[in-house]
């Protein structure tokens, strides 16, 4: 199981986690989220596209789990089902000791206050007919019973936590940057002081010298009001700067979920090797030796997965097994968890 539990190993302890010895705020177990497919007239079922297909992990108050992937392999869709924005399929999302992915619509409300998103692209997150005010006031006439005053008092105070002028109050989003406008976005989010957050790609529709500056207040909001990110990306540099711990997810699965520095010294999956190959190292000496690897073929669909590893298509380690058995999603190490035949039991 995915807990961060000791292991007792020669009188030394060996702790599975770096930075989260606290407690888990999310629990999430064998997530499915199928979309269906379906044909003719009548438009009867077919199929299912599996965008995502049994996951589980968990986020422990405080810290910071990254999820990465290439497009397509169900990043974003995982985000939003585990606060409940899609009706999951299947498995189990425990949010604060809450189970909410059968939770009737009443207590997945009371619950909205504790789980936010920002989401990708604030252009079209921000009604565009709604002044800033309007936009970050919205959530509090909804959940909260604050008089006229306490709310604009709130509102204030959210906007100069994320760095916005407060003479800005009455504009609109298109009066706004691309930077500016994810800050509403993040403004909003925190509107009800929410214990976890999910951020889905917040810095993928801005300005790379942008980008830095929406992550490092994110990285300063979370230290200074205690608060708990799944940071959904596919920029493997910015995840080395801001995760605890680094998920990476292929067609629908977790292919391997390990502490940060870990996984980017020593990847264990054939994938994740493949992808930290393509991040450039800003040493160019190391850059000049360094081997990319090249996946051949492309990604199969979600809705026809191959039987076994769903990696096993492209893997340049594939084995017979690959090609029937689906690898156990299991710790292989200490706080190191991998779904690859390469690490059979005796590498325990």
């Amino acid at each position: 199981m995915l807990d961060g539990d000791d292991h007792q190993d020669g009188g030394e302890v060996l702790v599975h986690h770096e930075v989260h010895r606290g407690r888990k705020l999310v629990e999430v177990r064998g997530l499915k989220m199928y979309f269906p497919i379906t044909a003719g007239v009548l438009r009867r079922k077919v199929g299912d596209v599996k965008a995502v297909d049994n996951l589980s992990f968990d986020i422990y108050e405080g810290e910071t789990l990254g999820l990465v992937g290439e497009s397509g392999c169900g990043k974003s869709t995982t985000g939003r089902a585990v606060l409940r924005l899609y009706d999951v399929t299947d498995g189990m999302v425990k949010i604060d000791g809450q189970e909410i992915a059968k939770a009737d619509a009443g207590i997945v409300r009371k619950m909205r206050p504790t789980m936010q998103m920002v989401f990708q692209d604030p252009q079209a997150s921000l009604n565009p007919r709604m002044t800033v005010a309007s936009i970050i006031r919205e959530p509090l006439d909804e959940h909260t019973k604050l008089s006229k005053k306490e709310k604009l008092d709130r509102i204030y105070e959210l906007m100069d936590a994320v760095g916005l002028n407060r003479r800005f109050a009455n504009r609109y989003p298109h009066e706004f940057s691309g930077g500016q406008r994810q800050r509403i976005g993040i403004a909003r989010a925190l509107a009800l002081n929410p214990k976890f957050i999910v951020c889905d790609e917040p810095i993928a529709a801005l300005d790379v010298s942008i980008q830095a500056q929406v992550v490092n207040l994110l990285e300063e909001l979370q230290d200074r009001l205690g608060l708990t990110y799944l940071f959904i990306s596919h920029d493997l540099s910015m995840v080395r700067h801001i995760a605890d711990r680094v998920a990476v997810m292929y067609l629908g699965q977790m292919a391997e979920l390990a502490p940060r520095d870990a996984l980017y010294e020593e990847p264990l999956h054939p994938y994740t090797e493949a992808l930290l190959s393509a991040v450039p190292d800003p040493d160019p000496a190391t850059e000049t030796r360094r081997e990319r690897i090249i996946l051949r073929g492309d990604v199969p669909s979600p809705a026809n997965p191959p039987k076994g590893c769903n990696f096993c298509t492209r893997c340049p380690k594939v084995m017979d097994v690959c090609k029937d058995v689906e690898p156990e999603f299991r710790q292989v190490r200490p706080g190191r968890f991998v779904a690859c035949h390469l690490y059979g039991e005796t590498t325990r």
